[in-house]
C-alpha cells in the first residue's frame, strides 16, 4: 500500500499522529494548532507541515494549501460540549471548535476519522452532545457510521490509567466493517501483563532531554514524605500539621512502581504535578512523557509548565497502535465489503438509547 494519509486537528504536539505513525504506512501531510510551543515540538518531530494559527481562520473548502487525505485525526476541545447540540450542524455558529473539525470532514470526504475526548462527552448534556455528534457526522454526504468507544489506555499497553473516548467515523461507501480493537493488556487470560511505571523508568536518569527536576519547596517534600507508594494525600495523619482535608484524589499522588500510574494531568497548582517513589520529588517532565508512552528522542520544546501541558495534554501514542492497526485494511483494500447504506439506515431508524448501547460496547 501507500502511505495513508493523515491531515491533523488540534494537533498538540503530536501523541495521535505519532500513535499512528508508529505502527507503519501512515503519513502526516499537514496539522494544524494555535499553541506556538507545541507547534515547535511538532515541527522538529513531524517536519514542517504543520500550520501554526487558529483553525477558525482556515477554511478547508478553498485553502488550496490543505492536501487531500485519507483519514483525519484530532482530538476537539472539550469546552464546546454545550454549543455542540444548541447549534445542531455544519450551519451552526462558528467560534465552536467541534464545528471546525466537523467543516475539515466535510471538505476532505476522508475514508475515516478519529477523534479523541474526554469521558464526559458521552453524557454530556443528558446524552445530547454525543446524540448531535453522531447525527452530525451521519448527514456529511456520503454519511459516515460513528462509532465512539471509551478507551483505558493502560489496557492497550500504555503504563498509565487513562480514560479517554475515541470517536471513530467510518465513510459509508467504502464498505468497511470497522469495530473497535479489544484490549491488548489486562489481568484476564490471553492478555499481556498491564504496562507498570517501574517497566517505564527503567533508564530514564539517563535521558538528558526534558529531563530537570522541578523545584519543590521544603514543606512539600516533607508532605510527600508523608505519602505511602501509590498513595495521595488521604495518608497524611489527621493531627500532622501538613494534613489538608477535602482536596480531589490526583493532590500529592504518589506513582506505584508495580502498577500502571493514575492519569497525569496536564496543569494545576500545589501538589498536581504527580510524584516520585521512592523520592521525595515531583516527577520530572520525561518521566511525566515515559508514563504517556512517548519515546526519549520525542524532544518537547517550551518551559516546564508548558512542556508539562504538552505531554498532559497528548494522546499517548502506545494507546493507539491496536487502533490504526486495525484500521489498516480500509487503506489497502484488503477487506471484504458490507452494505454500510443499511447499517446507516437501520442506525438511522433507531431509538438514541438503543444506538447508543450498540455503538458504546
Amino acid at each position: 500500500m501507500g502511505m495513508a494519509k493523515i491531515l491533523s486537528l488540534f494537533s498538540g504536539c503530536g501523541g495521535l499522529d505519532l500513535g499512528f505513525e508508529q505502527v507503519g504506512d501512515y503519513n502526516t501531510v499537514w496539522a494544524n494548532d494555535f499553541k506556538h510551543e507545541a507547534c515547535v515540538t511538532f515541527r522538529n518531530h513531524f517536519g514542517s507541515v504543520i500550520v501554526e494559527g487558529d483553525i477558525e481562520k482556515i477554511d478547508p473548502y478553498n485553502d488550496k494549501g490543505i492536501p487531500d487525505c485519507d483519514i483525519i485525526l484530532g482530538g476537539f476541545p472539550c469546552q464546546d460540549f454545550s454549543i455542540i447540540w444548541k447549534q445542531p450542524g455544519l450551519n451552526g455558529e462558528r467560534g465552536n471548535l467541534y464545528k471546525s473539525f466537523l467543516r475539515f470532514v466535510d471538505a476532505k470526504k476522508p475514508k475515516a476519522f478519529v477523534a479523541e475526548n474526554v469521558k464526559g462527552i458521552l453524557t454530556a448534556n443528558k446524552k445530547q452532545a454525543i446524540e448531535q455528534i453522531i447525527k452530525d457526522f451521519q448527514d456529511i454526504a456520503p454519511g459516515y457510521i460513528v462509532k465512539p468507544k471509551l478507551y483505558n489506555f493502560a489496557e492497550y499497553g500504555v503504563p498509565e490509567y487513562r480514560e479517554r473516548v475515541l470517536i471513530v467515523g467510518i465513510r459509508v461507501d467504502t464498505g468497511f466493517d470497522f469495530n473497535h480493537p479489544m484490549p491488548t493488556h489486562g489481568n484476564k487470560e490471553g492478555l499481556l501483563p498491564l504496562v507498570t511505571v517501574g517497566e517505564a523508568f527503567k533508564g530514564v536518569k539517563d535521558v538528558v532531554a526534558n529531563n530537570e527536576y522541578i523545584r519543590c519547596n521544603e514543606r512539600t517534600k516533607k508532605i510527600i514524605s508523608l505519602i505511602s507508594e501509590g498513595g495521595n494525600y488521604t495518608d497524611i495523619p489527621k493531627d500532622s500539621p501538613f494534613y489538608v482535608k477535602g482536596m480531589i484524589s490526583h493532590v500529592y499522588r504518589r506513582i506505584h512502581r508495580n502498577e500502571p500510574s493514575k492519569t497525569i494531568i496536564a496543569a494545576g497548582g500545589g501538589g498536581t504535578w504527580g510524584y516520585h517513589f521512592p523520592e521525595n520529588r515531583p516527577l520530572t517532565n520525561r518521566e511525566r512523557a515515559r508514563i504517556q508512552s512517548f519515546p526519549d528522542d520525542f524532544v518537547f520544546y517550551g518551559n516546564t509548565t508548558e512542556v508539562r501541558r504538552q505531554i498532559g495534554n497528548a494522546v499517548p501514542p502506545v494507546g493507539v497502535h491496536a487502533l490504526a492497526k486495525c484500521l489498516k485494511p480500509l487503506f489497502t483494500g484488503n477487506y471484504k465489503k458490507v452494505d454500510l447504506y443499511e447499517q446507516l439506515a437501520l442506525l438511522k431508524n433507531m431509538s438514541f438509547e438503543e444506538r447508543y448501547t450498540l455503538i458504546t460496547k
